[in-house]
């Protein structure tokens, strides 16, 4: 498709000769001899590249442009005037011109300054559209989830986004923490710089300092060329330390440094490097109790506990779990190129009841198996693997009694112990408020999970 260019001139010979040789260059050409036509001509958005005269009659070029601003931000565009001053040079950038041309000038010279235009004006949209699709895919309206916990992570993630403070994302494995770093980091002023992601738990202790703070050549046996560490890397963005309570207590007390002092020296080096970073670290550790333990320095959990989110885990959201899993049908079917699997209410009730120790992340495997196997068509409880149907997962709306009848004892045992099940869920695994929503004596309560081996159940 040819790019569309506007020529904007009060004098006809100067649009004649530039229609001339720009469509001879390929490029489509309107014209326009007045402030007014000009304008209604960027109003419809099709114009890639505005050249603007600086003097239209009785008009200005420059406030046209600031116009072309206001209604085709997408439009580039560039000042022509025979009135070559620094002054008007500078007032026309500013306004948002791309360059500025002074009369009489070559044809050559328009030609590479229209390219050099057209491509920066490319680059740019290209990277604002990226910059859309960053924040549509990893932006608030992503996190699925409508339960109160995940409202309150919501409001909070609007709040701090935009802001330098460090964030510490609290929650098992699993839960989304790294998609809410992402949405932090997406949200922010620092949204066109790099999200830089480091994962303490996967990189051995003695290469996780040369990961984060870079090497010089020869700085350790193997360091055969010198490498950028993890925060260079982030400078201007934010560097995400995942597992952060995994690290050891003498990278523990690098860190703090570069925290305090916002500089640290690559490993061998003298040089000290500055940046300019934002945190979010992320755990599945209980770091309070760390710190008590000594296996985590208490200063440095004051430096990174300043918001801290937690991120709840499935078992405390179940209202969230039919919304997540519609969410995750359409996704895996999208990326098939297939129609969504449809789930019967039995189903979906038994996925709602589980209990997800692996969070969203077990679930969204379990989703994505089941559209891979069951491609539009329905999901029943029969496609379910065997760990849902002993999970406390059965449902005991109604019982079909079958015309060879049923063991009436062992659809009671079954629906005790859902009962017994779904109250521990409610509970977060508190047996004496669990029992107290059953009514029974905790030693009772005990005995029954004991006896029906019910931890194993839970464990699994």
């Amino acid at each position: 498709m040819r790019s569309q260019i506007l020529v904007v001139d009060d004098e006809i010979a100067v649009l004649r000769a530039l229609e001339r040789f720009l469509a001879e260059k390929g490029y489509e050409v309107t014209l326009a001899d007045t402030f007014d036509k000009a304008a209604k001509i960027l109003e419809s958005g099709r114009i890639d590249l505005a050249l603007i005269d600086l003097k239209l009659g009785d008009r200005d070029g420059i406030e046209l442009v600031q116009y072309q601003q206001k209604v085709s931000p997408q439009t580039a565009c560039m000042i022509l005037t025979g009135f070559g001053s620094i002054d008007t040079a500078i007032q026309a950038i500013k306004s948002g011109a791309f360059h500025y041309v002074t009369k009489p000038f070559q044809f050559d010279d328009i030609l590479n300054l229209v390219q050099k235009a057209l491509e920066h004006q490319r680059t740019r949209e290209e990277n604002r559209l990226l910059k859309k699709q960053l924040n549509l895919k990893y932006g608030l309206e992503n996190i699925v989830g409508v339960s109160d916990g995940m409202k309150s992570i919501f409001e909070l993630v609007a709040k701090v986004a935009d802001t330098d403070s460090t964030v510490l994302l609290l929650g098992e494995s699993g839960t989304g923490k790294e998609l809410v770093a992402k949405a932090i980091h997406y949200n922010s002023r620092r949204s066109q710089r790099p999200l830089v992601p480091v994962n303490c738990a996967a990189i051995p202790e003695d290469l996780l300092e040369s990961e984060l703070f870079g090497h010089v050549k020869g700085a350790f046996t193997g360091a055969v060329v010198s490498r950028t560490g993890r925060f260079e890397m982030a400078d201007g963005g934010t560097l995400f330390l995942d597992e952060i309570g995994d690290m050891s207590p003498k990278l523990q007390v690098k860190l703090l440094r570069v925290l305090q002092e916002r500089r640290f020296e690559p490993v061998g080096s003298g040089r000290s490097v500055e940046v300019d970073v934002r945190i979010v670290a992320a755990t599945n550790k209980n770091l309070e109790r760390a710190v008590k333990e000594r296996t985590f320095r208490e200063d440095l959990f004051y430096r990174l506990n300043v918001i801290p989110i937690r991120i709840p885990p499935l078992r405390e959201r179940k209202g969230d779990i039919p919304m997540l899993i519609e969410h995750f049908l359409q996704r895996f079917a999208k990326e098939n190129g297939k129609k969504a699997p449809q789930v019967t209410p039995e189903c979906m009730q038994m996925l709602s009841n589980y209990a997800w120790p692996g969070n969203v992340r077990e679930l969204e495997n379990a989703i994505e198996r089941l559209v891979i196997l069951k491609p539009e068509q329905v999901i029943s409880i029969k496609d379910l693997p065997e760990k849902f149907l002993q999970s406390g997962g059965k449902i005991f709306t109604s019982v079909n009694i079958p015309d060879n009848g049923i063991s009436f004892k062992n659809v009671v045992n079954d629906f005790e112990n859902e009962l017994i099940l779904k109250a521990l869920e409610k509970t977060a695994w508190n047996k004496n408020k669990a029992a107290t929503l059953l009514k029974l004596n905790r030693t009772t309560l005990v005995e029954k999970i004991k006896r029906r081996q019910l931890e194993k159940v839970i464990l699994s």
